[in-house]
């Protein structure tokens, strides 16, 4: 599971931030490495704050594009 970066507290702040061409960073933490294309996940809010959303992502050549 993915994080992203600013640390939305909402789902919708995400697809908004999106929307408007803001500056997404997508990370894994740990072992593994996020996908440069394809699908992945992303949670949120950050720990140590407990997890109140969850999406489906897309990526391509390295850049947050969706959010569902």
């Amino acid at each position: 599971m993915a994080y992203v970066h600013p640390n939305f507290k909402s789902k919708k702040a995400l697809k908004d931030a999106l929307k408007e061409g803001k500056s997404i960073d997508v990370y894994q933490p740990g072992i593994g490495s996020v996908p440069v294309n394809g699908r992945i996940a992303v949670e949120g809010p950050h720990y140590p704050e407990p997890h109140r959303w969850y999406a489906e992502c897309t990526m391509k050549d390295g850049k947050l594009v969706s959010v569902k």
